[in-house]
């Protein structure tokens, strides 16, 4: 799946340039302090920039899936949720004011005000053994609901045979925060089970309508205290420094550094 270039002069080998860039995401340094044994750091940043456009880690973690789908070793009680991450002073200089400076990217580059300040948030969508399935960014300010369904329609493991890519989980589970009558019947239209408790306020809005306000949606809540692998899938890939806070200034390579922490997190398990 590695680009390579047909001429020029003798290139660096591949596993010691992407040891470079897991060395990054994982200590959290700079491009410019890596340690020599892993090349030039500019040929390390290079490619690592090169492959993000291209979406080399994208490819590889969905292949990886595949094969762990294959052997039927995806679990597809899927569960989604959310973090926040801060953005370092490095990462804020887009050049959203005058315009973005990468053509491929959105102008806010998944970058916005919340109480926290500048900040990215992950939307993440996990199998039941905790391991990541589906990644989108957003800036730090945009709700969590809003953004359930194309993250769920990011979900996309292909066949190492014939057929399609399976799209479509068994079971989501969701905090509160995504508790709304839009997601639930998306759900209900690609028959989609879920477990996702309701707002106290739309409790008692369904119940001031009496017989109008319908049935209360079904709740499992011994299906809901598997939700904690999310937070826990968050917490593995928090582990990465260069992840915990944003150091990367544009939205694709961000999300590739994720990309290729979960395909360590794959790794690990297969």
């Amino acid at each position: 799946m590695i680009p390579r270039a047909v001429a020029g002069r003798p290139r660096v080998e591949d596993r010691q340039v992407i040891n470079g860039m897991v060395y990054k995401i994982r200590t959290g340094v700079s491009w410019r302090d890596l340690p020599e044994r892993y090349g030039p750091w500019k040929t390390v940043y290079t490619r690592f920039r090169r492959y993000a456009l291209h979406g080399v880690f994208t490819r590889a973690l969905q292949q990886i899936q595949a094969s762990a789908d294959a052997a039927g070793d995806i679990d597809w009680l899927v569960q989604i949720d959310t973090t926040i991450v801060r953005a370092h002073q490095h990462a804020a200089d887009t050049g959203r004011k005058g315009g973005s400076i990468d053509r491929t990217n959105r102008n806010d580059h998944a970058l916005g005000r919340s109480r926290g300040g500048l900040t990215t948030k992950i939307h993440l969508a996990c199998d039941g053994k905790g391991r990541p399935l589906a990644v989108l960014l957003t800036a730090g300010q945009r709700h969590d609901s809003v953004c359930a369904r194309p993250l769920l329609e990011r979900i996309r493991v292909p066949r190492t045979g014939r057929g399609r890519p399976r799209c479509r989980p068994d079971h989501v589970i969701a905090d509160k925060a995504y508790s709304s009558r839009g997601l639930r019947a998306y759900l209900r239209r690609r028959n989609i089970t879920h477990t996702i408790p309701e707002k106290q306020d739309q409790m008692g809005h369904r119940r001031n309508r009496g017989r109008r306000g319908g049935r209360p949606p079904v709740f499992d809540r011994a299906t809901y205290r598997r939700r904690n692998i999310v937070e826990r899938c968050f917490n593995q890939l928090k582990g990465f420094r260069g992840l915990a806070t944003r150091y990367d200034k544009t939205a694709t390579s961000y999300e590739a550094a994720v990309s290729l922490a979960s395909i360590l997190l794959w790794a690990r398990s297969v």
